[in-house]
């Protein structure tokens, strides 16, 4: 499966983006679909997961304000972000697996190319 992520962009502190990640070669619908970031210097981190039953993980700091969710006639899927912070600043990636729904990079076969959000306080 291949995997595009787009959406980012530099917005400010407060406001919302809508991350996209189309997929094409596979459908999404048998697969778990994670969301991680990394920021400069640091290691990529898990935001978010929408395994292939429609069950929903999030990090415990997005809580509240990151919802992923997928349109299957689109194949794609969904990072609405809210109440963004500059400490949400990373190159955010999606990825799919088929065997795990973890909060791991290792455990994910696919990647997109990330996609830059930017936070200014």
């Amino acid at each position: 499966v291949q995997l595009q992520a787009s959406g980012g962009g530099l917005v400010q502190t407060g406001a919302s983006l809508r991350l996209s990640c189309a997929a094409s070669g596979r459908t999404i619908s048998s697969y778990n679909m994670g969301w991680f970031r990394q920021a400069p210097g640091k290691e990529r981190e898990f935001v978010a997961v929408l395994a292939w039953s429609g069950s929903t993980y999030y990090a415990d700091s997005e809580k509240g304000r990151f919802t992923v969710s997928r349109d299957n006639a689109k194949n794609t899927v969904y990072l609405q972000m809210i109440s963004l912070r500059p400490e949400d600043t990373a190159v955010y990636y999606c990825a799919a697996d088929q065997r795990y729904n973890g909060r791991r990079p290792t455990e994910y076969d696919y990647w997109g190319q990330g996609t830059q959000v930017t936070v200014s306080s």
